[in-house]
């Protein structure tokens, strides 16, 4: 069993080498060099594109951005596919809509192929430590070995039936996650604004029944400034459109969701979008401002 980890970013990095503990032949790949650099020096064998990473791999795992990067990789399209992908379990990792993986299940299924959709829950700290939560669907014989195989990867591992019952289950996951912090960052600017300490606030909410591992990390970090990316506001904007346009599908109404995605939405504008999902609380400053509320300044300590 050979296998092959394409997409080395700000999650894959670290879950590639998570992987390489147990698979010390890990093959690997990566549309920019520096990643493939430090895999490569930890032990990781370096395909020089993506078709060597498939071919030569009897478990190819996808942690790609987006639809279009996967369907790329994999030629889809083209020729070259049903090469790319026969004979091979592919295991798509990243987040997209349900519908794109349930018509990419078809097309690798259709092609000799089989696949497996494994999205993870969890930003860049807890992939460090192998800690992510990781959602499983495909056929049952393949879930189990796949959820045998990412074991250094996740911390725990949920079979979630067939295709695409993983992807709809992040979703459900990400809904959560999205309108949670956009509410504490909502009450973190109230605090602020209100001339109060917020590293008081941050103890106080950490010493309640409403501390979790989410609220502490991203409260430290409001309070230390630090507004380096563990999940984007460009990434949570997308994971946000993926949510409403599955809600639309199911003729749910979602005015939490909708309310956080227009805030996100609004710090792109600002040019947040490669801040951590705080950053979200400066498009909410800039609302308030705009209708003449009190400045709250950056919201640091």
């Amino acid at each position: 069993m050979t296998i092959a980890f394409l997409g080395l970013g700000r999650m894959g990095e670290p879950m590639a080498t998570n992987l390489l503990r147990t698979v010390p032949d890990l093959i690997v790949w990566n549309r920019s060099r520096p990643a493939l650099d430090r895999l490569q020096a930890l032990g990781a064998t370096v395909a020089t594109d993506p078709r060597n990473a498939l071919r030569d791999a009897t478990i190819a795992f996808l942690m790609l951005a987006n639809d279009s990067a996967i369907d790329v990789v994999l030629e889809r399209g083209s020729d070259a596919f049903a090469a790319n992908v026969g004979g091979r379990l592919i295991v798509h990792m990243g987040t997209t809509s349900p519908a794109f993986s349930r018509g990419l299940e078809a097309a690798i299924t259709q092609a000799g192929g089989r696949y497996v959709e494994a999205p993870v829950s969890g930003s860049r700290v807890p992939a460090k430590r192998g800690a992510v939560v990781d959602m499983v669907a495909g056929g049952e014989e393949d879930v189990k070995t796949i959820r045998a195989l990412i074991r250094p990867i996740c911390g725990q591992t949920f079979a979630c039936g067939v295709v695409p019952g993983a992807l709809t289950m992040k979703l459900s996951v990400n809904l959560f996650l999205i309108t949670m912090v956009t509410g504490l960052m909502e009450a973190a600017q109230f605090a602020a604004a209100h001339s109060l300490d917020l590293d008081l606030f941050r103890s106080i909410i950490e010493a309640g029944p409403m501390a979790s591992d989410v609220s502490r990390v991203k409260l430290d970090k409001l309070v230390q400034g630090d507004f380096t990316a563990q999940a984007s506001v460009a990434d949570v904007r997308m994971n946000s459109g993926l949510v409403a346009a599955a809600a639309r599908a199911a003729n749910l109404v979602t005015p939490l969701l909708d309310q956080a995605d227009a805030l996100y939405g609004m710090a792109e504008q600002f040019g947040f979008g490669a801040d951590d999902m705080i950053g979200v609380i400066r498009a909410l400053q800039a609302a308030s401002r705009a209708q003449g509320a009190t400045d709250p300044g950056e919201a640091r300590p």
